[in-house]
C-alpha cells in the first residue's frame, strides 16, 4: 500500500514536533462516514509485540470470516514508550508490514486508540491518515475522555456507552470521540470482563466504528482480525527472542 510520506512517523523528531504533526494529522483525519466497503469487505487486524528492542507488527486479512492473508514486519525500536506518542514508536513496523500486504483492505482494525487521544491522533488515526484507509482504534484501556452516564458495573454484554472529550482532549468538551463497548461478559460469575474502548481512526464516525468493531467479534472479547494478529505477533516475538 502507498504511504503518504508527509505523515510517516519519524522518531527523530522532538516531542514538540511529534505533537505538532499529530495536530496536523487530526486536522486531516475525517471523523465521519466516507468509505465504500466491497461485498464482502476485506478487513485487516493489526497488532504488535516487542521482543527486546524490536517491534513486531502482524497483519491478518479476513474476508467473509476466512483468513486470506497474513503478513508481518520487524523493525528496531527508536524511542521508548511515551503515552500519547505510540504511533512514533510502533508506526514504522506497522507501515513496513502494510507495504508487504498483497490484498487491498477495505478497513483496518488497530490494537490502539484512534480519536480517543489527547490530540485526536492515536495510532489508528495516524496510520489511517498515512494510508488513507478507513480505520478503527480498539483499545483495552481508556487513554483520555470520560464515559457518559455509565451504567452500573460490570457492564452487561452488548452495552455501549459514549466516550466524551474532557479537558485533556483538544476538541470541544463533550464531543463524542468513541464508545466503551462490552463485547463479552461472564454470566453468573464474580469475575468480569472489562469493556473495549473503540474510536474512529479515519473516514468513519464514532458510531460506525463501534458497530464495525463489535460486528467482527465472534467468541472472544477482541474483534477476530485483531485477536489473530495478536497471536501472530506473539509467536513472531517468541521466535525473535530465540
Amino acid at each position: 500500500m502507498n504511504v503518504r510520506e508527509e505523515f510517516r512517523p519519524d522518531a527523530s523528531l522532538s516531542r514538540a514536533e511529534m505533537e505538532s504533526l499529530q495536530r496536523e494529522i487530526a486536522r486531516e483525519a475525517v471523523f465521519e462516514d466516507r468509505f465504500d466497503l466491497s461485498e464482502p469487505p476485506i478487513v485487516v487486524g493489526v497488532d504488535q509485540a516487542f521482543p527486546d528492542e524490536q517491534a513486531v507488527s502482524a497483519i491478518v486479512a479476513m474476508q467473509d470470516g476466512d483468513v486470506i492473508e497474513r503478513t508481518s514486519a520487524i523493525t528496531d525500536l527508536s524511542i521508548p514508550y511515551i503515552p500519547g506518542l505510540l504511533s512514533f514508536r510502533e508506526g514504522e513496523s506497522i507501515l513496513a508490514a502494510f507495504e508487504t500486504l498483497e490484498c487491498e483492505p477495505d478497513l483496518a482494525l488497530f490494537d490502539g486508540s484512534g480519536r480517543i487521544h489527547f490530540r485526536q491522533a492515536g495510532l489508528a488515526t495516524h496510520m489511517g491518515v498515512a494510508l488513507d484507509l478507513p480505520s478503527v482504534g480498539v483499545a483495552k484501556s481508556l487513554l483520555c475522555g470520560r464515559l457518559s452516564n455509565p451504567p452500573e458495573e460490570p457492564f452487561t454484554e452488548g452495552t455501549r456507552v459514549p466516550v466524551l472529550a474532557d479537558g485533556r482532549v483538544e476538541v470541544e468538551e463533550g464531543t463524542v470521540i468513541g464508545y466503551a463497548i462490552q463485547t463479552r461478559q461472564y454470566e453468573g460469575s464474580s469475575r468480569k470482563i472489562n469493556p473495549l474502548y473503540v474510536s474512529p481512526g479515519h473516514r468513519l464516525s464514532a458510531e460506525t466504528a463501534a458497530s464495525l468493531a463489535h460486528a467482527h467479534c465472534t467468541d472472544y472479547k477482541l474483534p477476530e482480525p485483531i485477536r489473530l494478529a495478536d497471536s501472530d505477533a506473539g509467536e513472531l516475538a517468541r521466535e525473535a527472542r530465540q
